[in-house]
């Protein structure tokens, strides 16, 4: 009767030895340099990987605002997921009409000091742009992420995007200075086990002053 239960468990084994025999696809990480045509790199660039065999699902990320300080956005690009809650505290000692005609957001936060009660949840993919209605100066981008894969880039230029896991994407990259949100061409991009660096040049000479 041992000899049997024995025998028995070491059947029940077998798919688990198996399944560690049998290597597992790598998730890579993929690099991206954004320049402008002169060859300058760009912060505050926007890098998207977007499946090609359909979507992946995102979650709303956490503890996202908007500050204003000094009479400026605090960050002036902030990325987010679709469905994202963000917040909008008021830290200058003025007070801020923050709002967003965008398609991708239309919201008014009318004159206000202090955080607002209420967060603004940015529940569609796009690019809404931030403006103050008493200082002019003040304007910060939004950009909704419906793929879990971005990044922003650093004063370098640089942007990573870890954990990709393998197969067929397209790369969207998007900067303040370029003429139409998202308006570059999606750069197709294969994902393997090995990590990927990809250079993006962006020209920026329709941008506005």
């Amino acid at each position: 009767m041992r000899l049997r239960v024995a025998f028995v468990a070491r059947l029940l084994a077998l798919p688990t030895a198996i399944a560690a025999a049998v290597p597992v696809a790598c998730a890579a990480t993929v690099s991206v340099a954004v320049a402008d045509s002169t060859g300058q790199p760009l912060p505050d660039a926007v890098v998207l990987l977007e499946p090609v065999a359909g979507r992946v699902p995102v979650q709303p990320m956490a503890g996202v605002e908007i500050a204003q300080r000094g009479r400026q956005f605090s960050p002036q690009v902030s990325v987010v997921t679709v469905g994202t809650p963000v917040t909008f505290p008021n830290y200058d000692t003025v007070r801020h009409h923050v709002y967003s005609f965008s398609s991708a957001k239309t919201f008014e936060l009318k004159l206000y000091s202090g955080s607002p009660h209420a967060p603004v949840v940015f529940d569609k993919p796009g690019v809404a742009v931030l403006g103050c209605n008493i200082h002019d100066q003040m304007i910060a981008w939004v950009v909704v992420a419906d793929t879990p894969f971005y990044a922003r880039t650093s004063a370098a230029g640089q942007a990573r995007i870890s954990d990709v896991p393998p197969g067929s994407y397209r790369l969207r990259t998007w900067h303040p200075g370029l003429p139409e949100p998202l308006a570059t061409d999606a750069m197709p991009l294969v994902v393997g086990a090995a990590d990927i660096a990809q250079r993006v040049v962006l020209n920026l000479e329709g941008r506005a002053k």
